[in-house]
């Protein structure tokens, strides 16, 4: 990530994959429902997806039977914005449905990553390099190296047939890139042929694409049985266990024939607040605290105000460029607590648009 807030936001897209029944797992409920830590995996989903700058269109396919429970959870979760589609009865035309639902936003050069539903410890960071390694290659999968021995089974008790040799086999996770138009093509020709994968790689292969693996990690587990929740659980605590806090304080000074603006909302006053950029001094603030969180200086250091480039601009770009370091350092917003203190305008009826802008550049639901 560069310091500059001039990034390619929005190119890519994403499917979820999440029409499953769960039956595996023992209960009635789907899985990709259950929760996690509070939050449904689907979410999990969703939040990491959502801190990825490159994730535009996204849509989720799920089962017929949940579609309007699907649409009120991503909605009440931050996500009413993403389209919500009906699956079909396998995991390819699940995401058939779900590519097709997209099909107006995207071009043939996009690049589509497909994930299941049930994969929710599924980090920012690999999302971002297995859309790098698509954009070089043409198709890429997260994957990791087999490390245990395999057995081949023969026979009802079952008895081993053979050990596997291990070389050069990998185990595929998702997600999976490749470009608009060769997952369309791939998808198409499989339903022609009659053949059914067990993932979009499988189908690029019949069709002759190369596909690169990049190294994920176990910890992007699908939960598929009871115990892989518990496993989920545990690791996602870990990872929660070592909060980073920080703190901004900014403030600029009033004065004539300036607009003003704050939280990226623009408030009708006779004055305004005097800077290089927009002078947005709320989402300074903010930008100071999460900056400092990272120990990574302050804005002033990243976005100087004798550079040019930052002249009159929107501090939410600042913003969405701060949030872009913090995802890239592995780190996620949990909360924020803003506080303005002034005499005049009256703000309160300006506080919901600037909650929304401020989520929006986080990509973050509203309510943290």
């Amino acid at each position: 990530m560069t310091d500059s807030p001039h990034h390619r936001a929005g190119d890519c897209a994403a499917v979820i994959a999440a029409a499953g029944s769960g039956t595996r797992m023992g209960g009635k409920t789907p899985k990709q429902f259950l929760e996690l830590a509070g939050v449904p995996l689907l979410v999990h989903c969703l939040r990491a997806f959502a801190a990825v700058p490159e994730i535009g269109p996204l849509a989720v396919s799920t089962n017929a039977e949940y579609l309007e429970h699907t649409r009120e959870l991503t909605a009440r979760h931050g996500f009413g914005h993403i389209l919500v589609v009906a699956g079909g009865a396998s995991r390819q035309e699940s995401v058939a449905k779900g590519l097709a639902a997209l099909a107006p936003q995207l071009r043939e050069t996009t690049l589509v990553a497909v994930h299941d539903g049930a994969r929710p410890l599924v980090e920012p960071e690999l999302i971002r390099r297995c859309l790098a390694a698509a954009r070089q290659h043409g198709a890429a999968i997260a994957a990791i190296a087999v490390r245990d021995t395999l057995k081949r089974a023969a026979g009802r008790v079952p008895l081993i047939a053979a050990t596997v040799e291990r070389e050069g086999l990998w185990q595929a996770q998702t997600p999976q890139v490749t470009t608009f138009a060769l997952l369309q093509r791939a998808l198409r020709k499989a339903a022609a042929a009659g053949f059914i994968g067990t993932d979009e790689a499988a189908l690029l292969e019949r069709q002759g694409v190369p596909v690169a693996l990049v190294p994920a990690s176990a910890t992007n587990l699908k939960v598929t049985h009871p115990e892989d929740l518990s496993l989920a659980e545990a690791l996602l605590m870990k990872n929660l266990a070592l909060p980073r806090i920080g703190h901004g304080y900014d403030v600029h000074r009033l004065v004539p024939e300036r607009k003003l603006i704050l939280g990226g909302v623009e408030i009708p006053h006779q004055l305004g607040l005097l800077g290089h950029s927009d002078a947005d001094v709320l989402t300074h603030a903010f930008c100071d605290a999460i900056l400092g969180a990272l120990g990574a200086g302050d804005i002033g250091h990243h976005f100087p105000d004798h550079d040019p480039s930052y002249q009159g601009i929107s501090s939410l770009k600042l913003l969405t460029a701060v949030m872009e370091r913090a995802t890239s350092a592995g780190c996620r917003l949990a909360n924020a607590d803003l506080t303005i203190v002034a005499q005049q305008p009256k703000l309160a009826p300006h506080l919901p648009e600037m909650r929304q802008q401020l989520a929006r550049a986080c990509r973050v639901e509203p309510n943290r």
